[in-house]
């Protein structure tokens, strides 16, 4: 019994080099792949911190027992037991309600909806970065910067409104009585992290989804390089294909987020209109400031969510105008001698650049790199090459997509539409309180 004992400690060193070929490129790649690995690593472990992995029973009820003591409890506890003696007079405790129910919805959704796609699908499989989408190697070094941009907008968005609700919280206990100083200092310091947990929370859904996009725009903005290669038609249209099945994917998983955050954040702010506008009391920074900080962090919520919606579908339908343009230089730049009508006088003998531009307009200048000036070689030497372009051409102007929510696509007009109504809205409701207030 000895000897192979002594055989089985032996085998592992002796099949080493026996290990899958496929494996013998890893160390090539292992420096870009950790870099990658890195910020993956990081991003889950800061989703994890904030409760959104919620892989297990476990991490699912200390996930949201942590929502309900920190984003809920806390703020309740400090406004029934401090020792205010002008809240009834400001109305603060009625408002600070209010905004405590608008603030810990639009948190409860976004700790869901991400939650639940985290748990179904994973942090690599949730972004569309895992190896077996085939675009993991070609993509990496921008995948990389697209996850670093997401902790700099979340502290871009956060951190600005976290310094002026502390201005707010620190005004109100310098001019209302909170009793001692430590008492006030531990009051401040419970409100500022309860007020943080939640809006980082509520901000790191919207980031999550701009992120999501951002990683589909670099797919986007790499299909007019695509076709500068010499490539078969039947290789645009399965690129295509990949393209808008993940662009569904998306807006499937995010379709409830978007609808419900929208519903609440609306809802929020008519609340917020009626409550500033038709109240017959004193309104100021101290008692109405949080009604200002909650309805920016809310906007900066849903304006993060529309931009990414707008940029990912503008870039969707670009595509059809590339492709066009794409079809008609080849076309053009073809020799005489390869006529659609004599396919047999010849072939192209030489390569003409062909370069793509784009219309952008004034007020989107970021889409300048949305196409290089690339060339092409491709040729149109036949009526079967150029029957194949034009179907191909035919094929992308019928199969425009992008972000939708429940079959209504976000696009600029979808956005321009809820700005006028929102608009419309307000001022209705704005005329309302007017009026009972002068009566």
């Amino acid at each position: 019994m000895a000897a192979p004992h002594i055989e089985a400690q032996n085998y592992p060193i002796q099949s080493t080099p026996l290990l899958n070929p496929s494996q013998t490129v890893l160390p090539q790649e292992e420096p870009n792949d950790a870099q990658l690995n890195h910020s993956l690593q990081r991003l889950e472990t800061f989703l994890r911190l904030f409760g959104f992995c919620q892989y297990s029973f476990l991490s699912s009820t200390l996930s949201w027992l942590s929502f309900l003591l920190l984003g809920v409890g806390v703020p309740l506890l400090v406004s029934e037991f401090s020792n205010c003696s002008d809240c009834d007079k400001y109305e603060i405790k009625s408002f600070e309600l209010e905004i405590l129910i608008s603030r810990s919805l639009v948190a409860a959704i976004s700790l869901l909806c991400v939650s639940h796609n985290l748990r179904k699908y994973g942090v690599r499989r949730f972004l569309f970065v895992d190896s077996c989408h085939g675009h993991m190697s070609q993509f990496r070094e921008e995948y990389i910067q697209k996850i670093n941009g997401f902790f700099c907008l979340l502290a871009v968005c956060v951190l600005p409104c976290f310094l002026l609700k502390t201005v707010r919280e620190v005004t109100r206990i310098v001019y209302i009585n909170h009793g001692s100083w430590c008492q006030s200092a531990a009051t401040l310091f419970a409100l500022l992290i309860s007020w943080t947990y939640s809006n980082i929370i509520y901000v790191s859904g919207s980031a999550m989804f701009n992120l999501v996009c951002n990683l589909q725009v670099v797919h986007l903005e790499n299909y007019g390089r695509l076709l500068e290669r010499d490539l078969d038609v039947s290789v645009y249209i399965e690129e295509h294909t990949l393209i808008t099945h993940q662009l569904s994917k998306i807006s499937h998983r995010f379709r409830i987020f978007l609808l419900l955050q929208f519903i609440i954040v609306t809802a929020s702010q008519f609340v917020s209109l009626l409550e500033t506008t038709g109240n017959s009391g004193l309104i100021n920074f101290i008692n109405g400031g949080d009604f200002a900080v909650l309805s920016i962090v809310e906007l900066v919520g849903i304006i993060i969510c529309l931009h990414a919606a707008a940029k990912i579908t503008h870039r969707a339908q670009g595509l059809a105008s590339v492709t066009s343009r794409w079809h008609a230089l080849v076309t053009c730049n073809t020799n005489d001698g390869s006529q659609l009508g004599n396919p047999n006088n010849g072939a192209n003998t030489g390569a003409a650049r062909v370069p793509l531009s784009m219309s952008y307009s004034e007020g989107e200048l970021e889409s300048l790199d949305f196409v290089p000036q690339p060339t092409t070689t491709q040729l149109a030497s036949s009526t079967s090459s150029y029957h194949k372009r034009q179907a191909f051409v035919t094929y992308m102007q019928t199969n425009i997509r992008g972000a939708t929510v429940f079959g209504w696509t976000i696009d600029r007009m979808l956005i321009n539409t809820i700005f006028f109504v929102e608009l419309s809205l307000v001022l209705f409701v704005l005329g309302k309180t007017i009026t009972f207030t002068t009566k």
